[in-house]
């Protein structure tokens, strides 16, 4: 795993992914930043856009409210950009997979492509 300049490394991911709450995972996130999600419900053409760390917040909240785990697989960092995998699993055992790539900006995360899927 690599890193990239400022405060963003795969550890610094790692700890706010695996952790028992977004705060951490939402200090990586610039003040302006942005994440588009892809899922069965917002399609590619209609993504779920989250504009700045107070939207980015509440979704972190909502997620680590829940009884789930978190587990980083997967993380690629090179120069401004990084690609990474996230399993999570809910109490009951049902399964999400994401995919995020995201740009980075004075060692912050400024944008973020999320795909994810999970069991049904």
């Amino acid at each position: 795993m690599g890193t990239a300049t400022g405060s963003f490394t795969a550890e610094t991911l790692r700890r706010g992914v695996e952790g028992n709450t977004g705060n951490t995972l939402l200090s990586l996130y610039a003040d302006d930043a942005e994440i588009r999600i892809v899922d069965r419900d917002t399609q590619p053409s209609h993504p779920r856009v989250l504009r700045g760390r107070p939207q980015i917040a509440q979704l972190l909240d909502d997620v680590y409210r829940r009884d789930m785990t978190h587990k980083l697989d997967q993380c690629v960092v090179q120069g401004d950009h990084a690609a990474y995998s996230e399993s999570c699993e809910y109490g009951d055992g049902v399964r999400v997979l994401t995919e995020s790539m995201i740009t980075l900006r004075d060692g912050k995360i400024a944008e973020q492509i999320m795909i994810q899927a999970w069991d049904e």
